[in-house]
């Protein structure tokens, strides 16, 4: 499978994990609706950027979608210190967030250059 499509079903999969997650997630419906909203923002704005209408828009859809992953990554963070997700399982999404990330990055970085 080519890396852009890789990288789509890394998103759609991470974000249907995150919203398996905030189902679970009893108070605290501001910080689970922020981070449903970012966790599939990500995805959203890597579709998008492939119906770019330049390539600066390109990069800046990419962009987008790399300020949502890390935005994942803090509200992830908050309800984990708020003891609303485990451990094992935070980890586990920490770990997924932080590869997008990384091929985000490498993403943005190759269509400057």
């Amino acid at each position: 499978m080519e890396q852009k499509n890789m990288l789509r079903e890394e998103t759609i999969n991470f974000a249907i994990e995150v919203s398996d997650l905030c189902d679970n997630i009893k108070g605290c419906s501001e910080y689970v609706n922020q981070l449903l909203r970012c966790s599939s923002s990500v995805g959203a704005n890597l579709h998008e950027a492939k119906y770019a209408q330049s390539k600066a828009d390109f990069i800046n859809k990419l962009e987008i979608a790399l300020k949502e992953c890390f935005e994942t990554e803090y509200w992830l963070e908050l309800l984990f210190r708020k003891n609303k997700i485990d451990e094992k399982i935070y980890i586990n999404l920490i770990n997924k967030c932080g590869t997008i990330r990384r091929n985000l990055i490498a993403s943005v970085t190759t269509a400057k250059n």
